[in-house]
């Protein structure tokens, strides 16, 4: 088992350049990514992006990505509706 690495991630503006890609590019590509292995939340990666809710569902479209919603998911909407109602 890996040891957890507290430290920051440093990329070099070398290798964004040969990726095309600048740093809110990268975090975004980054965070889509995650999201759809499942390693991140909707609300993690859409930080990690820096993005608005439906600024990163607007990412997930546009790369065929599907938002993760499931029974418990929808359990727990209905519970938060009730209360506000």
């Amino acid at each position: 088992m890996r040891k957890p690495h507290t430290q920051d991630l440093i990329i070099s503006a070398n290798v964004l350049e040969q990726a095309h890609l600048d740093p809110a590019e990268l975090l975004i590509e980054l965070a889509a990514y995650l999201y759809d292995k499942e390693r991140l939340t909707m609300g993690q990666a859409k930080k990690l992006a820096q993005l608005s809710q439906l600024e990163f569902q607007q990412v997930l479209a546009n790369r065929n990505i599907c938002i993760k919603y499931d029974i418990e998911d929808l359990e727990t909407d209905l519970r938060n509706l009730s209360i506000l109602h």
